[in-house]
């Protein structure tokens, strides 16, 4: 097998992880209920910007590949760049960062307490050493990583 193959094969191996974190957290009891609203992805309006560890940033970059597209669309507004400028909904949502489920919107019961999902943490943490990560990123910036590793 190829150096590239295995790269690649990895990096499955790894994203297939950070989807049973998303997972392991959709079965816990949280109170969350996310309505769509999008308020929480206009950052410039919350000052809030979600941060993806390396595992994160790959699927992000894998799920938004499949909507053809190779890089990051630009938004001048401040919002997500990941909310389709029509539509105004998320490019990605079924692969949405740890973030943006567990985020601060009030409509979706606020913030999940830290202390209920800090093991998934731990394993998202986890995957971004075994991935030589740097520890977790503004969207922004560590999805236009995500996307230039995957080539």
């Amino acid at each position: 097998m190829s150096n590239s193959n295995k790269h690649r094969d990895d990096i499955s191996t790894e994203i297939e992880e950070v989807r049973e974190v998303y997972t392991d957290l959709a079965a816990r009891p949280l109170t969350r209920n996310c309505t769509l609203r999008t308020e929480c992805c206009h950052f410039k309006l919350t000052g809030l910007t979600p941060h993806l560890t390396k595992g994160e940033a790959l699927l992000a970059a894998r799920a938004l590949r499949t909507t053809g597209r190779r890089k990051l669309p630009e938004r001048s507004d401040g919002a997500c760049p990941l909310l389709h400028p029509e539509t105004a909904r998320c490019l990605i949502y079924q692969d949405r960062p740890f973030g943006c489920r567990t985020h601060f919107c009030a409509a979706a019961g606020g913030p999940a307490p830290r202390s209920e999902v800090l093991d998934l943490i731990h394993r998202l943490e986890a995957i971004d050493d075994r991935l030589d990560g740097q520890g977790s990123r503004p969207l922004p910036g560590a999805l236009t990583r995500a996307l230039q590793d995957l080539g």
